[in-house]
């Protein structure tokens, strides 16, 4: 990966992925590469921190227990248990070592673990960050993570200096600057990215947003807005019952089944729609299209006409919950339902604006189901790891890549907001996860400083037009606000 200059003012957490000048120290034909690199804080002390590079080079995990001794005694310390599978951090704790902290690795170590989804914990609440947990010679723990992860939980701004030192800076917020990470090419491993303001229409930064792409199980964003049409027309009610077609049942067994439904049973609407919507069920995206259309076939027909209604220009459906779709032929052609970043964060926009009570379901990490006696959870990361986060929907099919249309809500002191954050094609539910927080925290960011871009090019109050733009003006508000 490439090394990049950063501004002194505009440092940002990513460079840690693509520039953290690490020092081997040796390499195994493992999936786990040991390595070390020097740390240090705004106080000038320097450590060895111990690190593991996942898979590939330069995918970095820091030793969480070489971190905390890093910052041991600043603003931002933090006091850490790590057990065999879950980790529990508490910011602004005194950290107790161990004794086996900033040390090199020993010759004999080889480790041989997996990247998961750790148990973890901050002050008691449960987010979600994958991590690698190994065993250490003393019999203690030790967990490994991204740097960008680990500065989202702190809220510290880590850079690297010219000499190659990861630097945390104590003193300072996190602060990302995407036009730094799109120079470095940070976003070529991504089909496309859109953050913007739904309630105002602002569109604070796009990536290959004009791209139709595949949109996995997110098109059930479209089956939710057709049901909630059919709802507020009084075609149905959330409480009507739906009876499961054998249709239904065999998308139910198959390998794309999420929930058991039997032919001939009944379940409600809010049932379905919670189904659709935080487990991603496909089959129960399809008991609502047959209950309001009669047959997939035709909801399909009304899922592009409404497409068409509300300015989607980039978007088209072939089922109602996104999977791949097969046609008849003797060699079938593969198909699945596209759509811009663009047209996505239109649909999200319109969704939301008619139907806010959406989030309501979206916002739950959890929810049971009557009908079938069952506790559905919600498959999107963040509802876990930042307050703001009301929604939407994930979506991961092989040609989709993984996707996550993120909603926020915030406020500016005289009307509500929704934030909208739209990543389409990432590698993996990782990178789709860590893409989506980052994009969401600078979304929070250019919020609160105020600084919009907008999609009509019209700029109120001399506000920049693009991304690289829009760094440089918060910039110079910045130091305009410093010297008052």
């Amino acid at each position: 990966m490439m090394k990049t200059t950063l501004q002194k003012m505009s440092r940002f957490i990513l460079s840690v992925f693509l520039i953290c000048a690490l020092l081997p120290v040796r390499t195994f034909a493992s999936y786990e590469i040991p390595k070390t690199c020097q740390v240090q804080t705004d106080t000038g002390n320097a450590y060895t921190v111990k690190t593991l590079d996942y898979s590939y080079d330069n995918n970095t995990y820091l030793s969480l227990r070489d971190i905390a001794v890093v910052l041991n005694g600043t603003d931002k310390s933090f006091s850490v248990d790590i057990t065999k599978n879950a980790v529990s951090l508490t910011p602004g704790g005194s950290y107790m070592p161990v004794g086996v902290e900033n040390t090199p690795w020993e010759d004999s170590e080889n480790p041989d673990i997996a990247l998961r989804r750790n148990e973890f914990k901050v002050n008691g609440q449960e987010v979600r960050y994958y991590t690698l947990i190994m065993p250490l010679p003393s019999g203690d723990y030790d967990c490994f993570m991204m740097a960008a992860d680990l500065a989202l939980i702190l809220d510290a701004d880590i850079s690297v200096t010219e000499t190659g030192v990861l630097q945390i800076n104590t003193q300072a917020p996190l602060h990302i600057a995407l036009a730094d990470l799109e120079r470095s090419g940070y976003f070529y491993g991504v089909n496309s990215v859109l953050v913007g303001d739904a309630t105002t229409g602002d569109i604070y930064y796009r990536f290959q947003s004009g791209t139709p792409y595949p949109i996995a199980s997110t098109s059930k964003l479209m089956t939710c807005l057709l049901t909630m049409d059919a709802i507020s027309a009084g075609q149905l009610s959330l409480e009507q019952p739906v009876t499961v077609s054998e249709a239904a049942e065999a998308l139910s067994a198959s390998g794309d089944g999420v929930i058991p439904l039997t032919a001939g049973g009944q379940i409600t609407v809010q049932e379905l729609l919670l189904g659709a919507l935080l487990p991603s069920s496909n089959e129960c995206a399809l008991c609502l299209a047959e209950a309001i259309a009669g047959s997939e076939a035709a909801f399909v027909q009304m899922m592009n006409q409404k497409a068409l209604d509300i300015g989607l220009s980039q978007a088209f459906f072939y089922n109602c919950n996104g999977l791949p779709s097969y046609t008849k032929e003797p060699i079938p052609a593969k198909r699945q339902n596209r759509m811009s970043a663009e047209d996505m964060f239109r649909l999200v926009s319109y969704l939301l604006r008619v139907y806010p009570q959406v989030t309501k379901m979206t916002a739950l990490d959890s929810a049971t189901l009557p009908s079938l006696d069952l506790e559905v959870r919600n498959t999107n990361p963040l509802l876990h790891n930042l307050p703001e986060v009301t929604g939407l929907k994930t979506g991961t099919t092989n040609k989709s890549g993984a996707c996550l249309v993120t909603s926020l809500a915030v406020d500016d002191g005289n009307m509500a907001h929704d934030l909208v954050v739209v990543v389409l094609g990432t590698e993996d539910s990782i990178e789709r996860g860590r893409v989506s927080e980052l994009l969401a925290k600078y979304a929070l960011q250019v919020f609160d400083t105020g600084g919009k871009e907008t999609e009509t090019g019209q700029a109120p109050r001399n506000l920049p037009t693009n991304a690289e733009a829009a760094v440089d003006w918060i910039l110079r508000k910045k130091l305009q606000e410093s010297s008052l």
